[in-house]
């Protein structure tokens, strides 16, 4: 999401959870001509590998740090290797991304590779897959919320216009009345600096589901089951969200010194997160076995410090991606009212609109795993994984050679996880199949 005057490495150090060219994404939505998105200046990023690196990790850490035990759980033990399949796969997707780029330069978003490959359409598929996205993991950061403030204050509840709000709910709807004056905010550049602490707020989570285990008497004794057929799809589907960084990988190419260094860039930050991943899900299995929650902090002890300190990380670093995140889906959204978007108060009705439908959600669907994982199957796998290795047979179709076998096993592999995953996940949502909350 770039700024004007601004290149895009600052631009991306400020926001590392966007895309860098959100004003191509409304175009796009809002149907407006081709000819801004035909003719571009690319300017040359400045970025270190380090500061590239840094980057990269912060993109893929996330709420799917939380989530990954339960989906250990969900799957058994024999589903771990299709977490690392998934890497592989995600990662393959990545390269495909960078070498769609270097065929043709004038590419710097994840909406311009789509529009490469098949046109106006592709554009707009790309630009509302990401937006969808973006929507929905921010819901579930509401139900995070919920859930983690319900399990520190069990008895919370508040009367409102003769209504009874008690428990989860409560939290929910004051959460987002506490957020919804960020969104409001033109300039949320503060927000993103706080945003980029998401590498450390994963350590911190690591770090501290380990000391429960190792020193709060929880400790790693459960044998967990070795798999579990039904709880696949789920596991997979989990497993895909922890990867749905690919969007802003064209603004980590872009920002960088030495554009040549980025496969080691994207090597790097998907060794060190699916370490990470795989990590904590095999010693939340081990601590919890199939009593997991869909959130490894509903698990843990309250009265420990240790806990606490994991549980309060979980709070705030939802809260300060909230508004960075919803920014593209609230301006895609304003574009679609060309008269009125650039009105202050009409921005203000509109993200406050969108912010009372996450509510609506969040309060109707109130289950992270199964939300999340309809996310990453439907979402985040077509995004990463398939759109990437479809764009790019089109783009170098002359010059796939011997590698098209293999894309068309990662699409298919893909297409077959949205497909159980999505189907498994609606069944799960719509039928209440869910651990209690």
């Amino acid at each position: 999401m770039e700024g004007e005057g601004e290149s895009s490495a600052s631009v991306y150090v400020r926001q590392p959870l966007l895309e860098n060219d959100l004003q191509d994404d409304i175009n796009a939505l809002s149907g407006e001509g081709e000819s801004s998105a035909s003719v571009k200046f690319v300017q040359e990023g400045d970025a270190s590998f380090a500061k590239t690196l840094f980057n990269g990790l912060n993109a893929l850490s996330g709420v799917g740090i939380l989530s990954v035990p339960f989906a250990l759980a969900s799957g058994g033990w024999l589903s771990l290797p299709l977490l690392f399949a998934i890497a592989l796969a995600a990662f393959y997707a990545g390269l495909l991304i960078k070498r769609c780029m270097e065929v043709d330069p004038s590419i710097t978003s994840f909406p311009d590779i789509g529009e490469r490959a098949f046109g106006n359409v592709g554009r707009t598929v790309v630009s509302v897959f990401m937006c969808a996205e973006l929507y929905f993991v921010v819901t579930g950061f509401l139900i995070i919320e919920g859930d983690n403030l319900h399990n520190l204050f069990p008895e919370m509840n508040f009367s409102a216009f003769g209504l009874e709000v008690e428990g989860r709910k409560s939290f929910v709807i004051i959460v987002a009345l506490l957020i919804t004056p960020s969104v409001w905010l033109s300039n949320i550049s503060v927000l993103s600096y706080i945003s980029a602490t998401g590498v450390l707020a994963s350590v911190v989570i690591i770090v501290s589901v380990v000391w429960v285990g190792a020193f709060d008497g929880v400790g790693f004794h459960n044998k967990g089951e070795l798999l579990n057929w039904s709880g696949i799809p789920t596991a997979v589907s989990l497993y895909g969200f922890c990867y749905c960084a690919h969007p802003i990988f064209p603004t980590l190419y872009h920002s960088m010194k030495k554009r040549h260094n980025f496969s080691r860039v994207l090597l790097l930050c998907f060794v060190c997160m699916t370490i990470s991943y795989a990590s904590i899900a095999i010693l939340g299995y081990l601590m919890f076995g199939s009593k997991l929650d869909a959130e490894i902090t509903l698990n843990l002890p309250i009265g420990k410090l240790s806990s606490k300190v994991a549980i309060y990380t979980t709070l705030v670093s939802p809260l300060s991606k909230y508004a960075l995140m919803l920014e593209p889906v609230a301006s895609a959204t304003e574009s679609w009212f060309p008269n009125y978007h650039k009105k202050r108060s009409f921005k203000i009705l509109i993200r406050t609109a969108l912010v009372a439908s996450q509510v609506i959600i969040a309060l109707t669907v109130p289950f992270f795993g199964h939300l999340i994982s309809l996310v990453g199957a439907f979402l985040s796998i077509t995004a990463s994984i398939t759109i990437p290795c479809l764009c790019f047979l089109k783009i170098s179709s002359s010059s796939v050679g011997s590698e098209r076998s293999i894309i068309i096993a990662i699409i298919v592999f893909s297409i077959l996880i949205a497909i159980f995953g999505t189907y498994t996940s609606l069944v799960h949502l719509i039928h209440g199949n869910v651990l209690p909350y």
